[in-house]
């Protein structure tokens, strides 16, 4: 499958795929067909079973991701967001190099799910774990216009100032079908874009099967995922264990990129309804293969 043959690719159209869009007559428009996944008994092993994320393509915004590190096993691509000699913020191509070792860690956990994916690292960090809220603004702006399926955000920002672009961009994701995972703030204070509903949110539980998680009915954190005591990859070849809802994130990113490998077709709304069906909490086995929601 190429990109122009996803409609969410393909240049702007007038109306809405089947329908006409801004309210006018059905009959004044042609109906297009589309593909569609229908969603039908919904468990783990119909969403992802049997699948290892390949043709999926994940971006991390992060600081930066060490390719070579054997949990890692290489990069599709890796960019920096810099300033030139004006001040402005540019995207460059840049070494596969980490310096915090946070990107490289989050890194892991999703090639440990879904170990077929394209990755490709955008700095944003420094090596103190800081950035700022332009260069943050700066590497998800180009990683929604380049398409990638999926961006997992380990990170967020308090400025409030920030907070309007960054609730734009994830829209734009959103209907692009491009699926934004992020981390809620290990504190419990206002952050973004977690806090966004076109955003997939995901906090931390204790369970250390990496593919178990729970949906939460009491928002804004959505979903629970593998968090505490963490095995991944650590700078210069370790391996190290690590806890934060850092970590948690890039297990449900991986979920995702293994469920859209699968089901090449679902909406970042369907997706969000497959997680909540298979989620560990909702799940529930009825004896005939299927599920039931308790």
């Amino acid at each position: 499958m190429t990109d122009t043959d996803r409609p969410w690719r393909r240049p702007p159209r007038d109306h809405f795929p089947g329908v006409p869009a801004w309210s006018m007559p059905a009959s004044a428009m042609p109906e297009e067909r589309f593909d569609v996944s229908p969603l039908g008994t919904v468990t783990p092993e119909w969403a992802w079973g049997g699948a290892n994320g390949s043709g999926i393509r994940v971006c991390l915004l992060d600081s930066g991701v060490e390719a070579d590190h054997p949990l890692v096993g290489g990069l599709d691509g890796a960019v920096d967001v810099i300033a030139d000699e004006d001040g402005a913020l540019e995207v460059v191509p840049t070494d596969p190099v980490d310096n915090a070792g946070h990107g490289t860690a989050c890194a892991s956990v999703i090639r440990s799910v879904a170990p077929a994916t394209l990755l490709t690292s955008v700095r944003v960090l420094s090596s103190g774990k800081t950035g700022s809220g332009a260069a943050l603004l700066a590497g998800l702006g180009w990683a929604v216009e380049q398409g990638f399926d999926v961006i997992n955000m380990s990170l967020s920002t308090t400025r409030t100032d920030f907070c309007a672009d960054l609730r734009d961009l994830a829209d734009s994701a959103y209907f692009r079908r491009c699926v934004i995972v992020a981390s809620a703030h290990n504190m419990p204070v206002h952050s973004y874009p977690w806090r966004f509903p076109s955003v997939i949110s995901v906090a931390s539980h204790d369970n250390p099967d990496p593919m178990a998680y729970y949906y939460n009915p009491a928002p804004p954190v959505e979903f629970y995922a593998r968090g505490v005591r963490v095995p991944v990859a650590g700078l210069g070849g370790r391996r190290i264990l690590t806890t934060g809802n850092s970590f948690a994130t890039p297990h449900i990113a991986g979920i995702c990129a293994l469920i859209l490998s699968k089901h090449r077709w679902l909406t970042p709304f369907q997706l969000k309804s497959v997680l909540y069906l298979a989620a560990e909490n909702v799940a529930v086995p009825d004896g005939d293969g299927g599920t039931r929601v308790d």
